[in-house]
């Protein structure tokens, strides 16, 4: 959410970034409401405060013996209570019509933000590695995932529906290995690490960002009103909502969980294997830090940092890329998409997505600092993907099959994988 006195200023730019993000969002009928709603604000204060005054001034003139004056009064009370009970549920419409708009309008996006449509139009902006080449003909992670007893999406599709999987012995060990590696680099670094709710209120939802918008994609409990998360940055944010911080130091924060997510609108798009499922784990990182560009711009540099030594530390191949408008969320200021080489999709996949958001989370969520002169402040708030699985398997089996059939442990991985140098196939009996 954006302060209405930047969005009065900055009308034009909002109504552009609103239609480049693909928003259905009046700008010029949030500030005609806002209009509305100050006007009439100010007009239920006036009356209250007469209803006040005549309230004090009728027992008054009742003590004093003007009953004529004060029977006055009381009809003048009468009169303002009736034009307030007109004018407060008007109030109260107008106040929810103006929160409903606030809550649709985009942040703005930075100034190097690439302007494009699709996530076709972003813009590569740095490569490491080569990708893999083989002297075989490789697998995909689907045929190595059976072959090697590693991942099962028959049984996954019986017991679940589609876009689920059971991983098993060596596919379960890299699936978590993966996970407590990214968690041990975080700690090394100075995170807090923690376990979150991964069903939460509507409303953490809400001040993260998520909501409005994000409904369709979200799995919900009605019963309950609890919503799961899609990711634990939606927790993260929550745990200091409505709080005044320190963050002389930034604070970093990280998560390991369970996430879910429906997949709407992905029907046909990689059907296959592991990269669009319903049910995955991501180790998140969420930092929290002064008001100023300057400082989140060097925190956005860093947890992309820590995301890229990850996969170095996996011996994999990657781009980064800068996203467009058209590709980013509404909530995102700057944003960078990690994409890792997937020798199946003879092409780089996203594993990894890096955000700046400004204030924009935290002053939905109210979440507050002093300045120097003791003033409060409203932070900033960034996150990043250290690591999310199953989708890095894809990446992790087909770069690192080799011609026997077996898969290479990269030596970063193998103190989680009960020192297995490589994951080598059963033997036929």
């Amino acid at each position: 959410m954006l302060d209405i006195r930047f969005i009065r200023e900055n009308q034009l730019q909002l109504q552009q970034t609103a239609e480049r993000k693909r928003i259905e969002v009046s700008i010029e009928e949030l500030l005609r409401t806002d209009e509305e709603r100050r006007k009439m604000l100010a007009e239920v204060e006036r009356l209250r405060q007469e209803r006040n005054r005549l309230s004090e001034d009728i027992p008054r003139q009742m003590r004093a013996g003007n009953k004529t004056e004060a029977e006055r009064l009381k009809e003048q009370a009468k009169a303002v209570g009736l034009e307030l009970t007109e004018n407060e549920p008007a109030l109260a419409g107008l106040e929810q019509q103006f929160r409903k708009l606030m809550q649709l309008v985009p942040n703005i996006v930075s100034p190097d933000t690439p302007v494009g449509a699709t996530d076709a139009d972003n813009v590569e902006v740095k490569r490491v590695g080569t990708p893999a080449t083989f002297a075989f003909e490789p697998k995909d992670h689907v045929t190595l995932g059976e072959t090697l007893g590693l991942i099962d999406m028959p049984r996954g599709v019986k017991t679940a529906g589609s876009r689920n999987y059971y991983l098993k012995d060596a596919g379960l060990h890299l699936h978590r290995a993966v996970q407590q590696l990214a968690l041990d680099l975080l700690v090394r670094k100075g995170f807090t690490v923690m376990d979150v709710p991964l069903l939460v209120r509507e409303e953490t939802l809400n001040v993260a960002g998520f909501f409005p918008g994000g409904q369709e994609q979200t799995f919900r409990l009605p019963e309950d009103n609890k919503w799961l998360v899609g990711t634990s940055e939606a927790s993260l944010i929550g745990y200091y909502a409505d709080e005044i911080v320190d963050v002389a130091e930034p604070i970093r924060l990280a998560a390991v969980s369970n996430c879910f997510r429906r997949e709407i609108g992905s029907a046909g798009r990689d059907v296959r294997g592991l990269y669009r499922v319903h049910q995955f784990a991501k180790v998140e990182q969420v930092i929290l830090c002064r008001g100023e560009d300057d400082v989140s711009e060097r925190m956005l540099q860093e947890i992309t940092g820590n995301a890229e030594e990850l996969l170095a530390m996996l011996e994999l191949p990657y781009r980064i890329v800068a996203v467009c408008t058209g590709d980013m969320g509404q909530k995102n200021y700057k944003q960078y998409d990690i994409e890792t080489w997937m020798p199946s999709r003879d092409g780089y996949g996203e594993t990894h997505s890096s955000s700046n958001v400004r204030d924009f989370q935290a002053r939905r969520a109210n979440i507050r600092y002093r300045d120097e002169e003791g003033k409060l402040q409203v932070c900033h708030t960034l996150n990043n993907t250290a690591v999310a699985s199953p989708r890095i398997l894809i990446p992790l089996l087909e770069n690192h099959q080799r011609e026997d059939g077996s898969i290479y442990i990269p030596p970063a991985l193998r103190p989680y994988m009960y020192g297995m140098e490589a994951i080598e196939p059963k033997p036929h009996l």
